[in-house]
């Protein structure tokens, strides 16, 4: 059963820029915070959505109307702590049912300062958000932010910072390398689908450097689980900090923010291309594509969620994906060296990027998330197989 009591959860405001203002119940922590409104379509993993610093910067809406009923765990966090600026839920669970649990959510969110309301009408926040775009906002709980208006409420979400121009992988990237070795911790983990084409027991093994923009940790997970050995560096890292390690194969990281703004990283990228095998998801995809010519911009409302749809153009092939991000990759401004190969089906947007000289694909999506659940899989065998081929 849950620790929290309902009945001594304050009242809560969330406020966007537009002036609209949602009323609830607060949860988690007493504490106002700013960021951008987006919405997750997910009906499930809300801890690893809240855990993820591709988060970080944003204030997250689930879409499934009740959250919090198989409480929270260590073993499913995709970090040290939770990143989301903010949690907003139709109704928060009073009891958490889970032999895995060991805490409530809203506990979990009070110990990491982040507060989160309920009793808002989702629904309505999300079409909001789809016709208009997602935009800043505050979720405010605090005794403090009682005592301000609505207005005054609104004049802090306008001043809050934009997403566009933001650097916030210097945020949740490690200060210093790191050695990683774990790999999947229980059966909840495992591959069940018998394939077991890139598991560690399948070859020599590989030595791999993350550059960690906001790394998951079962991305770490799933490098290791392919043979790899893993050496973790900062987003700062130059592509002679990354040759130093001697690696076989690179890879780039998930993260948040603007990939335009994450300064030194497509230099570091060319610097690397050719020298060893590069692979990239999510905020490395849009970095790759960035370090070999192209242009990224800002989606509407972008693709929060464990149901994407994502056409392989090669294999004529559809997968299932888990993906977050708000920012995607211009085709149009790609050249001749790089051709895209996976594609959303829902808008078109870019999903995959391979280069034509050099060992080195991307993608936008999140393959170690397993929404399919092992749709995806294959890419990390395809790392694999991409650096051994670069060996010989």
């Amino acid at each position: 059963m849950s620790s929290s009591t309902p009945a001594a959860f304050p009242v809560a405001r969330l406020v966007l820029e537009d002036g609209t203002v949602y009323r609830g119940r607060g949860f988690g922590a007493r504490a106002d915070r700013t960021g951008e409104v987006v919405f997750n379509t997910s009906m499930a993993g809300y801890q690893e959505i809240l855990t993820d610093p591709s988060y970080t910067g944003q204030i997250v809406t689930m879409t499934y109307p009740l959250i919090g009923n198989y409480g929270v765990n260590a073993a499913d966090a995709e970090s040290q702590k939770p990143q989301v600026e903010g949690f907003v839920v139709r109704e928060l669970s009073a009891m958490r049912s889970n032999f895995r649990s060991d805490d409530d959510l809203s506990g979990y969110l009070d110990k990491a300062g982040i507060p989160g309301i309920d009793n808002v009408d989702t629904r309505a926040l999300t079409r909001k958000l789809r016709s208009s775009g997602v935009m800043r906002g505050i979720l405010a709980s605090s005794e403090a932010s009682g005592r301000l208006s609505d207005a005054d409420l609104v004049d802090k979400a306008r001043t809050s910072p934009k997403m566009e121009g933001w650097n916030l992988a210097t945020k949740v990237s490690c200060k210093q390398g790191y050695q990683w070795k774990d790999g999947f911790l229980s059966g909840f983990d495992h591959n069940q689908s018998g394939d077991r084409s890139v598991a560690a027991d399948r070859g020599p093994r590989l030595k791999v450097t993350c550059i960690d923009f906001g790394v998951k940790t079962n991305i770490l997970r799933c490098l290791v689980e392919t043979g790899a050995d893993v050496t973790v560096l900062p987003s700062s890292s130059t592509a002679a900090d990354v040759l130093a390690t001697r690696p076989d194969g690179v890879f780039l990281s998930n993260g948040p923010g603007d990939p335009a703004a994450v300064t030194g990283a497509p230099e570091m990228i060319r610097g690397i291309a050719g020298k060893a095998p590069l692979f990239g998801i999510c905020l490395g995809h849009q970095l790759m594509g960035l370090a070999f010519g192209g242009r990224t911009f800002k989606l509407k409302f972008g693709h929060r969620g464990a149901n994407q749809p994502v056409f392989e153009i090669k294999k004529q092939k559809v997968e299932i994906t888990s993906q977050n991000h708000g920012f995607a990759v211009d085709p149009e401004s790609l050249g001749g060296a790089v051709e895209v190969t996976h594609i959303n089906l829902n808008d078109k947007t870019v999903e995959g990027l391979s280069h034509k000289e050099f060992p080195a694909f991307s993608v936008q999506y999140h393959p170690e998330a397993s929404p399919g659940p092992h749709d995806s899989y294959y890419l990390f065998g395809r790392f694999r197989e991409m650096i051994l081929a670069h060996r010989k």
